[in-house]
C-alpha cells in the first residue's frame, strides 16, 4: 500500500476543502494520485441525495428583477446551521445579476467558480451541496416572501410600482407559497392538466348517474372552479377570502396587475 504523508493529505485538503481522513482515504485509493484523489472526493459527493436545504428569494435593489436560488444538502441538520443558511444567502445575492443556472455556475466566488466553491464546501461539510432551484422573475416591480426555516421561497411580478405596492407585493408571494398555485391564469394552466381535469370530472358525474348529453356543460364548470382553485390571480385572497387575489391587487391600483411568479419548496 502507498504511503500517504501529512504534507499529502494537507495538500489535499488546502484543494478540495475535505476533511482530513476523506483526503486520507482518497490517496490511499488513488495510490498517492492527487488529481486521482480529487476525482475520487467529487466522484463520492454525487452519489449522495441532496434533497434538503435553504430557499432563498432575493430582489434587486430597484425591485426589477428576483431570484430564488435553493442551495441543497443532505440533512436537516446542516440545512439549519447558520453558516449554511449565510452560505445559501450569499449565493442568492450573487445570482440576482446572472440570467441563467449555467452563467450563475461559472461566475466567481471567493477567488473560484460558484460550482467549484459547492464542491469546497461539500468536502468542509461533508455532505454534498448543489443549486436545486434557480428562478428567476423580471417585471415591473418583484416582490419576494421566504417561509420560516427557508423551505418555500417564492417571487411575484406586478405591472408595475405604485403606491403600496411593497405590502401588496409581500401579501401575493405570500398566497403564492400558501396556496401553491399551479399556474398564474387559466392560460398558464398546459392542455394536457385541463384534459385530465375535465376526465375527471366526467367520471365523478357519470358515477353520479349524470346523463351522457350533459357531462361536457358540467365538466366545464367544474373546470372553471378548478382555475379558481389553483391558478393564482383567480384563487380566494387568504386575508379575504370575499375577493379573489387579482380583485385584491386591483384595489391598491386599477391598473396593476400580477405578471409572473414563481414558487420553489423542499418540504
Amino acid at each position: 500500500m502507498t504511503k500517504i504523508t501529512a504534507s499529502e493529505v494537507n495538500n489535499l485538503r488546502k484543494i478540495s476543502g475535505a476533511g482530513i481522513m476523506d483526503c486520507k482515504n482518497a490517496l490511499v485509493e488513488a495510490n498517492g494520485d492527487t488529481e486521482a484523489a480529487i476525482e475520487i472526493l467529487r466522484k463520492k459527493g454525487q452519489n449522495r441525495e441532496s434533497s434538503e436545504g435553504a430557499a432563498i428569494a432575493k430582489v434587486s435593489s430597484d425591485n426589477s428583477t428576483g431570484v430564488i436560488v435553493s442551495l441543497n444538502c443532505e440533512t436537516d441538520f446542516v440545512a439549519k446551521n447558520e453558516t449554511f443558511v449565510a452560505l445559501a444567502n450569499e449565493l442568492a445575492e450573487l445570482a440576482i445579476s446572472h440570467e441563467t443556472l449555467d452563467d450563475f455556475l461559472n461566475c466567481e466566488i471567493d477567488s473560484m467558480s460558484v460550482s467549484d466553491k459547492l464542491i469546497q464546501q461539500t468536502g468542509v461539510i461533508g455532505e454534498k451541496l448543489i443549486i436545486g432551484n434557480f428562478e428567476k422573475v423580471s417585471a415591473g416591480y418583484v416582490g419576494k416572501y421566504i417561509h420560516a426555516g427557508n423551505k418555500i421561497a417564492t417571487l411575484v411580478g406586478f405591472s408595475g410600482s405604485v403606491e403600496g405596492i411593497e405590502e401588496a407585493s409581500k401579501n401575493v408571494a405570500m398566497q403564492a407559497a400558501a396556496m401553491n398555485p399551479i399556474a398564474l391564469d387559466e392560460d398558464g394552466v398546459d392542455q394536457k392538466t385541463i384534459e385530465k381535469e375535465i376526465e375527471i370530472a366526467k367520471d365523478q358525474l357519470r358515477q353520479e348517474g349524470k346523463p351522457e348529453a350533459m357531462l361536457d356543460n358540467i365538466a366545464k364548470g367544474k373546470l372553471k372552479r378548478f382555475f379558481k382553485d389553483n391558478t393564482l390571480v383567480n384563487q380566494a385572497y387568504i386575508k379575504d377570502n370575499k375577493q379573489s387575489v387579482a380583485n385584491y391587487v386591483k384595489s391598491i391600483d386599477s391598473n396593476l396587475t400580477v405578471t409572473d411568479f414563481k414558487r420553489v419548496s423542499l418540504s
